[in-house]
């Protein structure tokens, strides 16, 4: 694993502890010598990661769709900006680009890639790692409905194998590292 695409909020939420564990998983990645795939916004927790990858020289590539960047929404330091024409295209590059994902605390776009990515390595577009970096059990109530699907008999699989859970950056990394895929019986 060299590239690590995280989805994260465009704003820094209400407790200091979504920034701090943002924090404490850039310096893991630092640590570890990883470079950070992203969607290349200069705020919320997206530009706190960022900075602190590029404060350490690391790599940080930015994707981003054009609407965005006429916003002003772009990081100007990413080592490599990607300017793309729509949504879509960025998710896709972004899932094409990271060796693994980490989802973070975010709104609607955060789980729509959260989602997206279960979604492709469900139906073998992809097979790569995937963890929800649960920082103050930001997604207890998401796991709540995913078992609640699961039960139900909507999800193919088990969830459990193929989604790493944790509020510890390390033991997310460790997995991710450690990651072997899983086949899911089809239809």
């Amino acid at each position: 694993m060299k590239k690590v695409t995280v989805y994260c909020g465009s704003r820094v939420g209400n407790s200091p502890e979504f920034e701090t564990g943002v924090i404490q998983l850039a310096q893991e990645m630092i640590r570890r010598d990883l470079a950070l795939v992203y969607g290349a916004g200069h705020v919320g927790l997206m530009g706190v990661i960022a900075d602190q990858m590029l404060q350490a020289k690391k790599e940080v590539i930015g994707i981003i769709p054009q609407k965005l960047v006429d916003r002003e929404v772009a990081h100007q330091g990413c080592t490599d900006l990607v300017i793309v024409e729509t949504m879509r295209d960025r998710k896709w590059l972004m899932a094409e680009q990271g060796d693994g994902f980490i989802a973070m605390p975010g709104g609607i776009g955060t789980l729509e890639e959260l989602f997206e990515i279960m979604t492709l390595n469900q139906l073998h577009y992809i097979q790569k790692p995937l963890a929800l970096y649960n920082i103050a059990g930001y997604y207890d109530k998401l796991l709540d409905f995913l078992s609640h699907a699961n039960q139900s008999g909507f999800l193919y699989g088990n969830l459990s194998e193929s989604l790493i859970v944790s509020d510890d950056p390390v033991y997310i990394l460790d997995q991710m590292e450690a990651y072997q895929p899983k086949t899911t019986p089809d239809w």
